[in-house]
């Protein structure tokens, strides 16, 4: 039986602590690490992490500091851990962490490395427009995701899927993949492979500021971008409900007369959680919009691109509950120059 440390910190990782610790034949899963609690919610009141939930509920002892605390190795060497498997835990090992369990740390990383490297691998993946993506086991080094390989498995990228939709699958199918790594290392019957030099993409981490949508590029790029976003950190842009600034010269009877001249005092956040491009049969939609204009109807919300509309599924608006578009816009006193940008 391998006796492991389990290093994890949100959602996508407790699969994974699930299943090393529900495999009793293989694994005794003798502490978690985890980030400490943080404050989180309009209250900021400090909560513990998806993973440090899990733990407790399943008697594991937490470890909480910070592994470049000068007693940190001297906390792994008691915890009796013979190996550490990390998914998703958010800081970096030192050497001297890396050096503290004698069979090494193993990392679950959701791409099919050498491929996206860094922080957002999935995320990244979508908004290239990738159909192919997957999990990696690999053994732990100084370089960032550069340790050699154990296992990998694939996973396809629908046309529609979100980054919560493909991290939910490769959650659960890299629980498995790791558990089955593990204890084929932990029996000498698995080969590492180092993985090939070459320059490959970095999944650098996506911030609030990249998840606001633009709308003067094609559509497929739009939806991709959206699809990235989603859920975290969450697509978002400006909504001008009444249309052009104040003062400005604008046709109210044009619905694809945009405000080209920029901001208008009216703006307010708003937010995408889900859209497509539209069907390019329904005569309706292709009404040559302009970047970032509206158009509605009963049953659709269209906004323009650069090429093709984009249909607005669900939304959620400043102040107002996550909505069907068309739900939203019949109550949101939309002039008919309204835009988003």
């Amino acid at each position: 039986m391998l006796k492991v440390l389990f290093a994890g910190t949100p959602d996508v990782a407790v699969p994974a602590l699930r299943e090393l610790a529900g495999d009793t034949e293989h694994f005794e899963v003798v502490a978690v690490l985890t980030r400490p609690d943080a404050p989180k919610g309009r209250g900021r009141r400090l909560e513990p992490s998806p993973v440090k939930q899990a733990a407790l509920e399943l008697g594991i002892p937490v470890l909480e500091s910070d592994p470049k605390e000068p007693s940190f190795v001297s906390e792994l060497k008691a915890s009796g851990a013979e190996a550490g498997a990390v998914v998703a835990y958010g800081k970096i090992l030192r050497q001297n962490v890396l050096d503290a369990l004698p069979m090494g740390w193993y990392n679950l990383h959701f791409s099919l490395l050498p491929q996206w490297r860094g922080a957002a691998p999935v995320q990244r993946a979508v908004w290239s427009g990738d159909t192919i993506t997957g999990a990696t086991v690999f053994k732990l080094t100084r370089g960032m995701d550069t340790g050699p390989i154990l296992a990998q498995s694939t996973c396809e990228i629908g046309a529609h899927d979100t980054s919560g939709d493909i991290l939910q699958r490769l959650a659960g199918d890299g629980s498995r993949l790791l558990a089955a790594a593990l204890t084929a290392m932990a029996s000498g019957e698995i080969v590492l492979q180092e993985q090939p030099q070459g320059a490959y993409e970095v999944a650098k981490k996506i911030g609030h500021d990249d998840a606001h949508v633009r709308f003067d590029i094609p559509v497929f790029a739009v939806d991709r971008q959206i699809r990235a976003c989603t859920p975290e950190p969450g697509a978002w842009c400006m909504l001008h409900p009444q249309g052009a600034a104040t003062g400005e010269d604008t046709n109210a009877d044009d619905a694809n007369d945009v405000n080209d001249s920029g901001d208008s005092s009216d703006a307010e956040p708003f937010h995408i959680l889900q859209a497509r491009p539209a069907n390019a049969d329904d005569p309706q939609a292709l009404k040559g919009l302009k970047p970032g204009a509206l158009s509605v109807t009963k049953k659709h919300v269209w906004v323009g691109t650069a090429t093709a509309p984009l249909e607005l599924e669900m939304v959620k608006a400043q102040g107002k509950k996550t909505m069907k578009a068309a739900d939203w816009a019949r109550g949101a006193r939309l002039a008919d120059d309204a835009f988003v940008d």
